[in-house]
């Protein structure tokens, strides 16, 4: 997928199966010059607008936020390249996971523990502020996005270094790139069958 300018209106909103999540794990990859904070995954229930959000900021940080609860990771300087982000977490124990690259950045453990529950609203290149919506310009995604896979519970470091290393494509069991469905607002471009690198 590729969102090729700042906007409030184009977005991707995706149809993962609507549960409880008590775990959850979400991978991608992204490509992008921005500087700027943006967002990559936004996921909104009705009492959290930011009930699973993945929001970087190039140079500075990434925020993971779980139920409105933000944590902050420092990866430090970045390159121009294609970046492979997989996020997990455990409303049990709180253990919130980053691994960009292959790389497991140190782990953080979260006050909220209660699950996310439905219904639930996902949204690709935007930040909901309110469930389903509420955009701003300024924190809308430029780049490209492949590869977005959801899961109901917490991958294992051996499957996210393997996808790494191997390069090969892992399905989720609550939303797959591969299978489910998705619906595009604007002018956002489908690339299919097209070649990348690492």
């Amino acid at each position: 997928m590729l969102f090729p300018n700042p906007t409030k209106t184009d977005y991707v909103t995706l149809r993962p199966k609507d549960k409880i999540f008590r775990q959850i794990s979400v991978c991608l990859r992204s490509y992008t010059e921005l500087t700027r904070k943006h967002s990559l995954f936004s996921m909104a229930t009705h009492r959290w607008h930011n009930a699973f959000l993945i929001y970087p900021k190039p140079s500075k940080y990434i925020c993971v936020s779980i139920n409105n609860e933000d944590i902050y990771f420092k990866p430090g300087p970045d390159a121009l390249e294609w970046k492979h982000i997989c996020v997990t977490w455990d409303s049990e124990t709180g253990l919130l996971q980053l691994w960009i690259n292959g790389k497991r950045y140190p782990r953080r453990v979260t006050k909220t523990r209660s699950p996310i529950v439905p219904p639930i609203s996902v949204i690709l290149g935007q930040e909901q502020d309110r469930f389903g919506g509420s955009f701003d310009y300024y924190q809308s995604f430029v780049g490209e996005l492949t590869d977005v896979n959801m899961w109901d519970y917490v991958v294992s470091p051996a499957t996210i270094m393997a996808y790494f290393a191997d390069y090969y494509t892992i399905s989720g069991n609550v939303y797959s790139w591969t299978r489910e469905k998705y619906s595009v607002t604007g002018p956002v471009s489908i690339l299919r069958n097209q070649f990348y690198q690492k």
